[in-house]
């Protein structure tokens, strides 16, 4: 007698919770020991040339720096362009490792002559500035564990019935002024406290915009006077 199989049997639902979840990992990272960490936790992980971060989690950019790496890339400013990097991702994050084995700074000047309050200063840029959270781990093993914990995080459903926020006048006109190339919010609001109207900043001189854009004044003339 065949033996028949139920296709709705619990062993053929359950299927679904057998897929691991995943973790890209950038191919320069090989040689650490947080791959084969990840693995031993559950984790399935896949390695490619990543273009920005060492680690992709769930949408999430995470750039990982031991102590050392973390300061030396703070003096070169390589850090300050990883991050510029991140900021494609709405996520992301900054994972400093080692703080068990290596002091991040003292109360005086560390091995390579960076002052704490240096240190602290570019600690508060990356979070203020540049908006990346920071996570502190003890050591390869700790990382590992913060991958896997994000990995296995359950998605957060967006409600289907969310609406746009509603622009006020001003806001929607110094919306408007921000689309130009390197005006952000302080300029956008000097531009219309200065000339009061848009039709005003796009019939101004280059000479008098350059007042409150200087260098910029030109690229935004040009692209007023652009033809499609």
């Amino acid at each position: 007698m065949k033996t028949i199989f139920n296709i709705f049997s619990k062993k053929t639902l359950s299927a679904k919770t057998l897929v691991k979840p995943k973790v890209l990992i950038d191919s320069r990272e090989k040689n650490s020991l947080i791959s084969s960490e990840l693995v031993s936790l559950g984790i399935d992980v896949e390695f490619q040339t990543l273009k920005v971060g060492d680690y992709i989690v769930k949408g999430v950019v995470v750039e990982r720096k031991t102590v050392s790496d973390f300061i030396s890339s703070m003096i070169s400013r390589r850090l300050l362009r990883q991050l510029e990097e991140m900021q494609q991702y709405q996520d992301k994050l900054l994972i400093v490792e080692g703080i068990d084995e290596q002091e991040l700074y003292t109360d005086s000047e560390n091995l390579v002559g960076m002052h704490p309050n240096s240190i602290r200063g570019f600690l508060l840029s990356i979070l203020l500035n540049h908006k990346v959270p920071i996570i502190f781990t003890k050591n390869y093993e700790d990382t590992a564990r913060f991958l896997s914990v994000l990995a296995k995080r359950k998605s957060k459903e967006l409600p289907l019935n969310v609406g746009k926020k509603t622009l006020n006048k001003k806001e929607r006109m110094q919306f408007i002024i921000e689309s130009f190339p390197g005006i952000g919010p302080k300029t956008s609001k000097k531009l219309l406290k200065e000339f009061k109207t848009i039709q005003n900043i796009i019939n101004a001189s280059e000479e008098e915009l350059k007042k409150i854009l200087g260098k910029r004044a030109k690229i935004v003339r040009k692209i007023i006077e652009e033809e499609f």
